[in-house]
């Protein structure tokens, strides 16, 4: 599958490049990026949710009252999980929320993440650039040529270039990575994806071993 390539100011290079079919174009498997999205989303859950049971709330275990003859439920301390100020039943304990997938279901999802995104026309590749200093103003010129101004984008590099990235960094509606650092999530989670013509053969090589 060719695809054109772009420039910073939006218009065509003249050049093409070529993508995998076995990356960018198979049937996306949608089960495969539900489970690779439900376990990043897991994984950012920090689990720190406690309740006070029975035994944990501050109070007396003095039995308030006679068993029988009130008339009233028996009971047996203030810690009652019936009362104000008692114990909750069952409460949320520290735990982990993160579940493993092997490594070939999180590759077909990457893979079905890529090939949606190229069927809903929302990728394309940009030749590589860089700034001299990191300005956010320079940036935002990009994204105006390329017609992403109020649109959320991801742009995927082929190394980390810390003048881009900093450019970026101020901008609520767009991220820049590298390609060892893509995610399914961050695929779909984005109106472009923007790729640099030296990420794809390392995206490539990733998603076909």
């Amino acid at each position: 599958m060719e695809v054109k390539v772009l420039d910073i100011n939006g218009k065509e290079t003249g050049r093409k490049v070529q993508l995998s079919d076995a990356v960018f174009a198979i049937e996306p498997n949608n089960h495969a990026i539900y489970l690779d999205v439900k376990q990043y989303l897991a994984n950012q859950r920090q689990g720190t949710h406690k309740a006070k049971e029975r035994a944990e709330v501050t109070g007396s275990t003095r039995k308030i009252k006679k068993q029988k003859g009130t008339g009233t439920a028996r009971a047996g301390s203030i810690k009652n999980p019936l009362f104000k100020g008692g114990g909750t039943v069952f409460g949320p304990r520290p735990r982990s929320y993160s579940f493993k997938l092997n490594k070939t279901l999180k590759r077909l999802a990457r893979k079905s993440a890529f090939s949606q995104k190229v069927k809903d026309s929302e990728l394309v590749v940009v030749e590589d650039f860089n700034f001299d200093t990191p300005s956010t103003k320079n940036f935002i010129t990009v994204l105006k040529a390329l017609g992403l101004e109020n649109k959320k984008s991801l742009f995927v590099l082929g190394d980390s270039n810390k003048n881009v990235y900093l450019s970026s960094r101020n901008l609520k509606g767009s991220r820049v990575v590298t390609n060892s650092e893509l995610s399914t999530y961050a695929i779909l989670n984005t109106n472009k994806l923007v790729l640099m013509e030296s990420s794809l053969e390392g995206i490539e090589e990733n998603l076909s071993k």
